[in-house]
């Protein structure tokens, strides 16, 4: 599952990406040159952390989000553009599961803003309304062909036809109203008809608010269903280049418990619509990811197929239970140890070892 960094020119996106990925883009821009850089990010887990030092494993893994970052963009080449968003650009959009917007609230004299000032609300409503027109463009575009099919017949199902037609006014109309079709009540079969349309604003959104080091971050507006966090990009991205002791001893000095960017990439993965549930041993602790509300058996055909092929249950513990009684022991001796079958729904935070035959 990816998850695009994208945002207006000088806003901060590469500089966001670097800190993440502990890379080093450039933060300038390459002369208006449409590129895309992809990194695979652990999601900071304090769980993990713990089951590992309770197991001492060979290996320890964290589950993981993909984070993509759109570079290149100028103004008038899609984002807050008057072009509207182009096709190059619109094609890896609609690829994302989630939106990862850099919202630009600091100032600096040597990084002019391409609007000759900074707002933060003003960007951000830019962006997100020409994600808004995007959208209004393929629902109209589709009622059209819909009411050209209807009209020449002979074709699909009157019915089939009549229900799409419908859905698209549904979405039109929430489109004008509520300038987006995130939280849109529908049902698995209309969620299969839109599948394909890629829809922006459909899509989960986390806003980043980025500001400066010793600036009050300014109050920003979100849409609903949308989140927000707050950080500052720069000082993230020099904390992310320092060697692990260097950085603990900097924010020990300033007095910073955890770096933001930790918050924002578990936001990242929230946002996804995921749980984590893990595994312990010897020999590996790790994370996995399901979607929320998934099976023990989908649980377990994501650590390997033949688990969920021969499922016959699954023996389940909190992870908090486990690290409270100090082990799987205490835990059956305690009666904590909990088998569940087919049925069950994996939460997150659970520790599940599968049973299975073939």
């Amino acid at each position: 599952m990816r998850l695009g960094i994208i945002g207006l020119p000088q806003s901060g996106k590469t500089t966001l990406f670097n800190a993440v990925t502990r890379g080093d883009q450039p933060t300038v821009s390459g002369g208006g040159r449409f590129e895309v850089h992809t990194a695979v990010v652990d999601v900071p887990d304090p769980r993990v952390d713990a089951l590992s030092a309770m197991y001492k494993p060979k290996k320890t893994t964290y589950a993981k989000v993909t984070y993509a970052d759109i570079a290149g963009l100028e103004a008038g080449s899609g984002i807050s553009g008057s072009a509207g968003i182009t096709g190059a650009l619109l094609n890896q959009l609609s690829q994302l599961d989630a939106f990862l917007l850099a919202v630009r609230a600091f100032e600096d004299e040597t990084v002019p803003h391409p609007a000759g000032s900074v707002d933060a609300q003003r960007d951000l409503d830019a962006m997100l309304g020409e994600f808004t027109v995007n959208d209004q463009i393929a629902v109209e575009r589709k009622l059209e062909r819909l009411a050209e099919e209807r009209k020449k017949g002979g074709g699909r199902d009157k019915v089939v036809i009549e229900k799409e037609f419908e859905l698209f006014e549904r979405l039109r109309d929430r489109l004008e109203t509520k300038a987006t079709l995130r939280g849109l009540d529908l049902t698995p079969e209309e969620e299969k008809t839109l599948s394909g349309f890629g829809f922006l604003t459909v899509k989960p959104l986390l806003a980043v608010l980025n500001h400066g080091e010793g600036e009050d971050p300014p109050p920003l507006e979100i849409p609903d269903g949308a989140r927000l966090v707050t950080l500052m990009g720069r000082l993230e991205m020099d904390l992310a280049q320092l060697e692990p002791e260097e950085a603990s001893e900097f924010m020990a000095d300033f007095g910073i418990e955890e770096p933001s960017l930790n918050r924002m990439i578990r936001e990242s993965y929230d946002l996804l619509g995921v749980i984590s549930f893990f595994t312990v041993g010897d020999d590996e602790v790790r994370a996995w990811t399901v979607r929320v509300g998934a099976t023990a058996p989908e649980a377990a055909g994501a650590v390997h197929s033949d688990l969920q092929k021969g499922f016959i249950r699954a023996e389940v513990i909190g992870v908090e239970d486990l690290l409270a009684l100090g082990g799987m022991n205490e835990a059956k001796a305690k009666g904590k140890l909990r088998v569940e079958g087919k049925e069950y729904r994996v939460k997150d935070g659970e520790i599940v070892h599968v049973r299975f035959n073939l």
